[in-house]
């Protein structure tokens, strides 16, 4: 009972301060899983498997696993993507009616960062650091990504100024120009071609047929059932930790109450087959069931 009611908390936490605010400044609008998120709550870190709707605050850590991928909103438009394997600390949020004020930095993996328009009365102050790098963002597309010892940047459309700490930005305004630094030495701006924008764009798509949760999503899976809450929370906490946003609740079934932990919101059959055979046989999950 107790785990239940600690990933309760941090649930309520993460999705209930949507009724409080109109527009959230930061929204997961998809996660092909597994994914989580790192919060401090109370002075203890609380880790919890990302899942749509799920509102995100300043300080939060998302982090990608193996052959995943994160799609995030930003209230004022903008889309953020991160590749697999990825780890991105939420830095700064401001959102406000006339300016909206953000900072991501990326210390692990591919980005991608696309702007939309905004009225005429607002504005937008978002800078994306990638290791030592920083992006100031103004209107945008860009590709990026921070390894151990190599950071790229990569225009796609718009305008940036993107410079290392102790060196003078420089501005990228020409679609395909790209920026990078490696074990500490900044090369000259540079252009990639086409094909190579769209090997590095893959990195950060969510893919089709994949263990994908998106907003609205029909199809769910049926990971266990048992008569005792016990046993179904051993399965929903190895299945969570694991990064894969399991949901718990009681069933009445005759006379007994059934205790049934299943992963809902899957964005298609294809995408809740893809779950089932990736948990099949591990943490707990014997035979897992596709549904609509």
């Amino acid at each position: 009972m107790k785990t239940m009611i600690v990933h309760a908390a941090l649930a309520a936490a993460l999705l209930g301060s949507t009724l409080a605010a109109a527009q959230p400044a930061a929204v997961v609008e998809g996660v092909q899983m597994p994914a989580w998120v790192e919060r401090s709550q109370a002075g203890k870190l609380e880790r919890s498997p990302l899942a749509p709707g799920m509102e995100l605050k300043a300080g939060d850590q998302l982090k990608t696993g193996p052959g995943s991928r994160l799609l995030v909103k930003l209230s004022e438009g903008s889309l953020v993507k991160l590749g697999e394997n990825g780890n991105m600390r939420v830095a700064d949020l401001q959102p406000s009616k006339d300016l909206f004020r953000g900072a991501l930095a990326v210390l692990e993996g591919a980005f991608r960062f696309t702007t939309q328009k905004i009225g005429a009365n607002r504005r937008r102050d978002i800078n994306i650091s990638v290791a030592q790098v920083t992006a100031g963002i103004r209107g945008t597309d860009l590709w990026g990504r921070s390894r151990s010892e190599k950071q790229i940047v990569c225009l796609i459309e718009g305008k940036i100024e993107v410079g290392a700490q102790g060196e003078a930005a420089v501005t990228m305004d020409q679609p395909l120009q790209f920026y990078q630094r490696e074990k500490g030495q900044t090369a000259p701006v540079g252009f990639v071609d086409k094909k190579q924008l769209d090997e590095w764009a893959r990195e950060t798509e969510i893919e089709a047929g994949k263990a994908t949760l998106r907003t609205g999503g029909r199809f769910s899976v049926t990971l266990a059932s048992a008569e005792s809450q016990a046993d179904a929370l051993k399965v929903y906490d190895l299945v969570r930790d694991a990064g894969y946003a399991a949901q718990i609740r009681p069933v009445k079934q005759g006379e007994k109450l059934v205790y049934v932990v299943r992963i809902a919101n899957l964005a298609g059959k294809a995408e809740a087959e893809a779950v089932a055979a990736q948990l099949k046989g591990k943490f707990g999950v014997a035979d897992p069931k596709v549904s609509s």
